[in-house]
């Protein structure tokens, strides 16, 4: 009975070869691809649940410093800039932008200084100010942020720009005559060669 040849089945053995590297790029391209959307996803998340506790730090505060840089803060800042300083029932409580306190950080970090949270989830009047990293990843360059009298709904001038921190990647800015607040949050995801840039920004109100 006539069989295949030698170059046949060489020729058949290359080419399944062949297939089987294309089938598995593609699956582990696609893995990939769900990698990067996951992590962007739980970036995402943790974005928002920063700008969460700055606007319940707002919520609860009496007073909004216009010099934050110049405040007495409860903390050590080790050189980080002072970007929201607020007062509250339950004590000061500072944002500060700048170096990682240790190795494990991405980047540079927001730290907040302020009353340690009780069960209730607030904040515990006359307990000792923690020190704590909120978010990591920031970027160390960054663009000025053009974007904040716009959205407090005033004109530049009316707009006091917190600490200079318009350059800064967490950015803060005032319009004292209704107490109103604008962030803006940058992170920067992947590698120095495809680096991704996340922002988000957001109006918050005081009690004051």
């Amino acid at each position: 009975m006539a069989g295949f040849s030698l170059v046949e089945l060489m020729l058949s053995l290359s080419l399944g070869m062949a297939l089987s590297g294309v089938m598995l790029q593609g699956l582990m391209a696609e893995g990939q691809n769900g990698a990067r959307l996951s992590r962007l996803l739980r970036e995402r998340a943790a974005q928002r649940r920063t700008l969460e506790l700055v606007k319940g730090d707002l919520a609860r505060s009496t007073a909004v410093s216009e010099e934050p840089e110049l405040e007495s803060h409860a903390c050590g800042l080790a050189g980080r800039t002072a970007v929201l300083h607020l007062s509250s029932p339950a004590g000061p409580i500072t944002y500060s932008v700048g170096k990682a306190p240790s190795s494990i950080w991405r980047g540079r970090v927001l730290m907040r200084c302020g009353p340690a949270f009780g069960l209730d989830g607030l904040p515990s009047t006359g307990s000792q100010s923690l020190n704590r990293v909120v978010i990591d990843g920031l970027p160390v360059q960054t663009q000025r942020w053009e974007g904040c009298a716009a959205l407090l709904g005033v004109q530049g001038a009316a707009a006091v720009d917190l600490a200079g921190s318009a350059q800064q990647p967490f950015s803060a800015c005032l319009a004292p005559a209704s107490g109103l607040v604008a962030v803006r949050l940058l992170q920067v995801l992947g590698d120095q060669s495809h680096p991704q840039t996340l922002e988000s920004s957001l109006v918050l109100g005081s009690s004051t």
